[in-house]
This record gives structure tokens, sequence and C-alpha cells, in this order.
């Protein structure tokens, strides 16, 4: 037994001196599939001609009216981060500038109610779910993505943010999409309505089970949820509570040390080959399964147990199986629906192409 232990831990180890000499190409990597997964939406609703290009199948039709804003908010709330950085000589840094470039332009065309491309944020429930997405890359990029906006394109967005209010979400994750849509306002504006934040992250602390786990409801859900939406939400609503001198931001240690297990646990799932647990609904969205840990990273607020190399290449592997499985993409370049390559039998009802991103 023992041996048997010494090897499992040689093998958990062994990534990490691996992965100190692999830092340069993995991130070269990173930054082409984040670029080949952006491009067809940024560029197309930079052109405000999202809605005419956006692949949709005949079985997807009804998501029609939701696709657009899912596939920008999504794409938005994943490359903000990166997106803050900020432009520089490098080529990366002047592919960024690239993309600060499209996102205005496509924030534009989203929200100005003249555009050919204004999203739908008030018919049914999901633009709620989409908006919260796009209050969540304004959270985490304001100097590229709100600044630079002039006064009647911010208040363009944020009127689209408001909007959603009419919205009644479910009280589960739900509560935090309505959370982040008035964390946004309040840090942009200086207003908002502190109910659905201050109910958000009462139920949640509710609903918290043990070990780095919340409830999707007052349920344990066995899926990804926590990390698609629930713990990065927690944490991004109260930063904003945290710069606003709330009360609330009290509850921001407790949250991050929950979410510092829980991408510990996340870590571990990953296997040497870039394999993990499907587990759970909305198993189509592929490695955004690893926002929670991606997020906890990026903060350098791993446990020390966990390498952040261990992270990088273990996160770089997930994403190479699964961009690199034939199907992943269509021949225009929009995601299609799958774990590995084209599998649309695995994608639930309220999926379609826009969601995947």
């Amino acid at each position: 037994m023992k041996v048997f232990s010494l090897i499992v831990c040689g093998f958990l180890l062994a990534p990490c001196s691996i992965a100190q000499q692999t830092g340069a190409a993995d991130r070269e990597q990173a930054v082409k599939v984040l670029d080949r997964i952006a491009r067809p939406v940024m560029e197309s609703l930079a052109e405000g001609k999202l809605k005419q290009r956006i692949a949709l199948p005949k079985s997807e039709e009804s998501r029609r009216e939701y696709t657009c804003l899912e596939a920008f908010g999504r794409t938005m709330a994943g490359i903000a981060p990166w997106l803050a950085l900020g432009p520089d000589e490098t080529p990366e840094g002047k592919l960024r500038a690239e993309y600060i470039a499209l996102t205005r332009q496509a924030i534009i065309h989203a929200t100005d109610p003249q555009s050919p491309d204004y999203m739908n944020f008030t018919k049914g429930g999901q633009p709620l779910v989409d908006a919260a997405f796009l209050a969540q890359a304004m959270l985490r990029a304001p100097d590229q993505l709100w600044k630079p906006l002039d006064e009647k394109q911010q208040a363009d967005l944020i009127a689209a943010l408001k909007v959603t209010r009419k919205i009644k979400p479910y009280e589960s994750n739900w509560l935090l999409f309505s959370a982040l849509v008035e964390a946004a306002i309040w840090k942009f504006t200086g207003e908002c309505d502190m109910a659905p934040i201050e109910h958000a992250l009462k139920k949640h602390e509710e609903w918290y089970l043990g070990d780095g786990t919340y409830g999707d409801g007052p349920e344990y859900h066995w899926d990804y949820y926590n990390s698609f939406v629930i713990q990065p939400a927690l944490i991004d609503v109260l930063e904003v509570c945290r710069e606003k001198q709330s009360p609330l931001s009290k509850q921001l240690p407790t949250v991050l040390k929950r979410a510092a297990r829980y991408a510990e646990v996340q870590e571990r799932m990953i296997s040497p080959e870039g394999t993990f647990p499907v587990i759970g609904r909305s198993s189509a969205y592929r490695f955004g399964a690893f926002q929670s840990l991606s997020q906890i990273a990026l903060r350098k607020e791993l446990p020390k147990a966990v390498e952040p190399a261990a992270v990088r290449t273990g996160m770089n592997a997930i994403i190479r199986r699964m961009t690199d499985a034939p199907g992943t993409f269509d021949k225009d370049g929009w995601l299609q629906p799958g774990i590995a390559g084209h599998q649309p039998a695995v994608k639930e009802g309220y999926i379609s192409t826009g969601s995947l991103y």
C-alpha cells in the first residue's frame, strides 16, 4: 500500500516540474484557443451582423431570440480577465488591443435599440442569465470595457441591464444573476436595488453544504454549477460590496476560503491525460466547468497544496483535448454542442449555439 501511494504521489508531483518549462507555450496555446472561440462572436457583433451570421440548427430555432445574447454575454465574461491586462507591444498585447476595440463596438450594437443586433433583454427568463454574464464581464474589466464608452453608450448599457429587473429569478443559482446585474449597476452608477444582492447572499449562505460546496437551491446537485455560476458570482458580487464599503463584504473572506477548497477539489479531478468526470447537466459547456478553479488561480489564492503551474498544465491539457476533437467547431468556426467533438445528444433543451460560449 505504501509503495502504491508513493507512485500515485509521484504522478501527481511530476507535472509540476515539467510545468515550469512550458509556461510560454501553454499561454500561447491558450491565447490561440481564446481567439478561435471568441472571434466569430465578437467580429460579427462588432459589425452588427451576429443575428445574421450565428449558426443555429433547425432543432434550436425556438432558442433564436436568446442565443445571441448568450453568445455575447458568455464570451465577454470569459475573455474579460484577459482584456483587463490592457494592450501592449507584444503580439498578445496587440491582439488584446484588437479585441478591446471589437468589444466596444459589440457592446454598442448589443445595447443600442436602433442597432440591427440589439439584444433581447426582456422576453422570457433567459435574458436575465446572459445580461448577468455581460454585467460580470464589465465588473472584471471596467477600464477596458466601461470607461471607453461615451455617455450615451454607457446609458444604453445600463438601460439594458435595468430592464432585466422585470424577470423574476428562480430560487436557485439564478438569484446570483439578479445580484450580478445590480452589482454592475451599483459599481457604475452608484445606485442599485440592494434587495436582490442581499437575498442572493443570504440564500447561498443558507445553502452552503460544507467542504467548499453550495447547493443549487436547498438541495445538492451533482454537477458543475458551483463553477459555472455560483462561486465566481459570489466573489464578483462581494468584490463590489467591498469596493462600496458595504457590511455585506464581511462575507468575502469566508466565500474565498470555500472557493479555495473547491478549487483544490477541482484540480484533483483533472487526469494526466486532460480528462475529468462528466457529471450533471450542461456538460456541453465543456471546460467552463473549471471557471472557479481558474478564478482562484487568477487571484493567486490557490491552497498551498495546489501549484499554479499544475493548474495551468492541467487546464491546458483539458482545453487541448476538447478543442482539438474533430467537430468541436463547424466549418465557419462556430462552436458545436458536445464534450469531445460534435455530440448533439449531450445538450439539454435550453442549450443552443450561443449557450456553448
